[in-house]
């Protein structure tokens, strides 16, 4: 599974010109599934992303997470980061998992962050989507977890 993580101050995602999610300052989360994810790598990541320091403390430094900060969270499905980019000039998708599956497990990461998370956002699985953030720094890292 990966989470492609941005620090924000503000972020919104849109589906057929509706706003569906929006945050303050928080993290953007793209979330690719899989085909070997399981409910498992979903706790390890959620945490992860939940901890992982990425917000200043009082010197600048990233020593703050999520958590710390109070922060708002949005997640956003997205099956093209389970691409595999490794040959040729076309990804393969053939790493991701099926739509029903990825759902599922992204339902779950949706829910598994809401018993932490005071604002969690999300976008809408399937669907074309429109993303806006502004990206805080920029500051993007991406995450990983295998089964």
């Amino acid at each position: 599974m990966r989470a492609l993580i941005q620090r924000v101050s503000e972020a919104s995602v849109s589906v057929d010109a509706t706003l569906v999610g929006r945050i303050g300052r928080g993290i953007l989360l793209l979330l690719g599934v899989e085909n070997e994810d399981n409910e498992a790598v979903v706790s390890r990541l959620c945490e992860r992303v939940l901890t992982y320091r990425i917000f200043p403390d009082e010197h600048s430094h990233m020593n703050r997470s999520l958590l710390d900060v109070d922060g708002d969270l949005l997640v956003v499905p997205q099956f093209t980061l389970a691409a595999d980019t490794q040959k040729g000039r076309r990804p393969s998708f053939s790493p991701a998992a099926t739509p029903n599956i990825a759902e599922k497990l992204y339902e779950t990461f949706v829910r598994t962050a809401r018993n932490s998370v005071q604002c969690v956002e999300t976008g809408k699985f399937g669907a074309d989507m429109k993303v806006q953030l502004v990206n805080d720094g920029p500051v993007t890292f991406l995450l990983e977890v295998a089964p």
